[in-house]
């Protein structure tokens, strides 16, 4: 079985190696993504606690993230990764401040930082939408990533940045740089499995793409699980379940003693 990725695997494969990278929920898409060769693997913090995490996916470079938000301050941080870096955690994504990132780093914990559209923070720069447009707009996601460097981050997720800015940023840089929607310059090209697995209800971000339908196959299977309960409550309702097939039965010398034994002991 190949060996679990490292950051310096990571950052001597710039340029060499376009990596996968899926965000994932659940074990079995955890365990889907590892046979399939997706290397990395964005995931829930509570999963890499969870011991049958390593199983699904032994080999992948997993980074744990939450929004700031979700966490805190820079102390909140830092008591939210130590356990985590504990149990297996390769990286650890963080929209936090500068001064969160240098702590994390100083700690020795690899840090991912976020540059572009990030959602959380998506108010300051004008909403759900591409960001680095402008010769203004490219220089501050040029320089939000030379900050992240200098404060000791190995990566950047650029999120829905014009891929020439992205090209143009990763040849001028050290960092890792993940891909959502910001073209192929970035050393990784990261997706939401709802999306590429085609079960996400609402809104699919023009950088995504769908390889697969699972939102119909659900909708077939809950139709399925209607009829199923429906001709079972309707059997309950007019006597045919249970039918003979599904009972136990009992000698009948034993139920006539039983019921001997009731008359005696009402």
């Amino acid at each position: 079985m190949a060996r679990r990725l490292t950051v310096k695997d990571l950052l001597d494969q710039r340029g060499k190696h376009q990596f996968a990278m899926l965000r994932v929920e659940t074990l079995a898409e955890a365990e889907a993504a590892e046979k399939a060769g997706v290397e990395l693997l964005s995931v829930p913090p509570a999963m890499i606690l969870d011991r049958q995490f390593r199983d699904a996916a032994p080999t992948a470079f997993a980074f744990p993230g939450d929004n700031f938000y979700e966490i805190g301050d820079t102390a909140d941080f830092l008591r939210w990764a130590f356990p985590l870096f504990k149990h297996g955690a390769d990286g650890f994504y963080c929209s936090g401040s500068l001064q969160t990132v240098k702590a994390m780093a100083d700690h020795g914990l690899p840090v991912c930082g976020h540059v572009g559209l990030i959602p959380s923070k998506a108010t300051w720069t004008g909403g759900f939408k591409a960001v680095g447009k402008t010769i203004d707009s490219a220089i501050r996601v040029y320089e939000q990533c030379r900050a992240l460097e200098a404060a000791g981050a190995f990566a950047v997720e650029i999120e829905v940045v014009p891929h020439a800015i992205t090209k143009a940023i990763a040849e001028r840089t050290g960092l890792f740089l993940i891909s959502m929607g910001a073209g192929g310059a970035g050393h990784a090209q990261y997706l939401f499995s709802d999306d590429v697995l085609g079960q996400n209800p609402g809104h699919v971000p023009r950088h995504a793409r769908q390889y697969a339908d699972l939102g119909a196959e659900y909708a077939r299977l809950q139709q399925m699980r209607i009829a199923a309960m429906t001709e079972f409550a309707a059997e309950v309702h007019g006597g045919a379940y249970p039918a003979p097939a599904h009972l136990v039965e009992a000698d009948p010398s034993v139920v006539e003693e039983f019921r001997a034994w009731l008359d005696l002991n009402p």
